[in-house]
């Protein structure tokens, strides 16, 4: 899933065109609306005004260090997720019939604004990471990258930003760490793309069954047994007497985990290896 842009619903826009509409307004010697509307929805503490700070906050931050940048744009998603989702709505739809009252929608809308791709991707970025569907995470980097690259004002890499993705979502909850297991299976099915189907099998279930160790643990006998079957069937078919003897002792040495087994990523090392080693047999 992606989230479309909605210019109506991003509040750091609907700011700067009004602070363009209240210009616009000077200098054709006209009483601005604008004026009241940004005194009535963003000089208080309301909701609406708590989240314009975080656009606000992007807009003025640009050049800054890559350190600097990862944590504004940590605080800022750690803080939207604490804004009240629907009052927030209520009070967006309220700001809308407002400038309706006083200007054309659709030529306010039209007014060019210079950050807008960094805004764009900062309301995406921000209406995904509340929205309860599971949202595309190629979509969530594409818009983080945006956002740095506007903060930094240097060229971002893609993968340095999963990471820190990964890092910062797997500190939330359920839902939200499934989103960063997706990110994990993405960087992993780019960066070995050369795998074997069952590493990769074994790969994605060390991923995905994180939460569910008792799983985890029967998919990993399972493919213990599998492979000790495999390799057995190998050293009776080997003519070689030393390969027969090695082979039979790696087959007696691959045995199932105990309930009392705590999995780790040397049992997932271990596990590659092994389907590495019946591969190669598969060539003999």
């Amino acid at each position: 899933m992606k989230i479309k842009h909605s210019k109506y619903k991003n509040t750091g826009l609907i700011f700067e065109l009004l602070v363009k509409q209240i210009a616009a307004d000077t200098l054709s010697n006209k009483n601005s609306p604008a004026v009241s509307i940004i005194r009535e929805y963003f000089a208080n503490r309301s909701t609406l005004a708590k989240e314009y700070k975080m656009y606000s906050l992007v807009i003025k931050a640009n050049g800054v260090a890559q350190r600097k940048a990862e944590a504004i744009l940590s605080t800022i998603t750690e803080v939207s997720r604490k804004l009240d989702q629907k009052l927030l709505k209520s009070q967006k739809y309220k700001l809308i019939s407002e400038i309706k009252k006083h200007y054309n929608l659709e030529e306010f809308f039209s007014i060019s604004v210079r950050d807008y791709k960094a805004l764009a991707a900062l309301y995406c970025l921000l209406e995904a990471q509340n929205n309860a569907e599971m949202v595309d995470p190629q979509y969530l980097v594409d818009n983080k990258l945006t956002i740095l690259e506007h903060l930094t004002a240097v060229k971002q890499n893609e993968d340095s930003v999963k990471d820190t993705l990964i890092e910062e979502y797997s500190k939330y909850d359920k839902d939200l760490r499934l989103l960063t297991f997706k990110i994990l299976l993405e960087k992993f099915n780019d960066n070995y793309k050369n795998l074997l189907p069952e590493q990769k099998y074994i790969l994605k279930e060390f991923i995905t069954s994180v939460n569910s160790k008792a799983r985890l643990r029967n998919i990993v006998n399972e493919e213990l047994n599998k492979i000790s079957e495999q390799v057995g069937k190998f050293a009776n078919k080997v003519k070689d007497k030393v390969v027969k003897i090695k082979l039979e002792e790696v087959s007696k040495a691959i045995v199932p985990l105990k309930k009392t087994d705590a999995i780790s990523d040397s049992h997932l090392v271990n596990l590659m290896q092994y389907y590495d080693l019946v591969n190669e047999l598969k060539t003999l």
